[in-house]
């Protein structure tokens, strides 16, 4: 290697070395950050289109069609003064369950909407680790009939607008 070679090198080197030296430390989410032009960012929750058009009739609880439907199977549905319960049951894989929310319409006795209302579930930092080897696929929920309106709430319609396995 010539002496200019080794002076051009050395000089790299010392340059490389100076930048790594003086930089900030890199933000280790920016790397996680991703951007999809042209999309926008959610304004609200989701929802479920089909509560607007579901009447359930007084005293029972229905199925809310949704994006997962081919995903999980409803089961447990019961509607009290206070809430709706069930429990959602991942059919599709068994794989831990990251993100899971379940929306709830409340109607009155003509079949209007008087309000919703959800339960949202994400996998907490230890979702990978399960006593048995694998995850739980029933994920049992209570969601509170919204104030105000608990007093003409006579059915229920229940769906899930997120679903997020691994």
């Amino acid at each position: 290697m010539g002496a200019a070679a080794a002076v051009v090198l050395a000089a790299a080197l010392l340059v490389t070395w100076e930048v790594v030296r003086t930089s900030e430390p890199a933000d280790p989410a920016a790397a996680a950050r991703t951007s999809f032009p042209g999309l926008p960012a959610p304004s609200a929750e989701p929802t479920l289109a089909s509560l607007d058009t579901l009447a359930p009739a007084p005293g029972t609880v229905v199925a809310a069609p949704g994006p997962f439907d081919d995903r999980y199977r409803l089961t447990g549905l019961r509607l009290t003064r206070d809430e709706v319960v069930g429990a959602v049951e991942i059919t599709s894989d068994v794989s831990a369950t990251l993100d899971l929310e379940v929306l709830a319409g409340f109607y009155d006795r003509d079949g209007r909407l008087l309000g919703t209302a959800r339960h949202v579930q994400h996998a907490d930092e230890h979702g990978a680790e399960h006593p048995e080897g694998r995850p739980p696929v029933t994920h049992p929920f209570a969601i509170g009939v919204p104030a105000g309106v608990a007093d003409r709430v006579v059915a229920a319609a229940v769906g899930v607008p997120v679903l997020v396995n691994e």
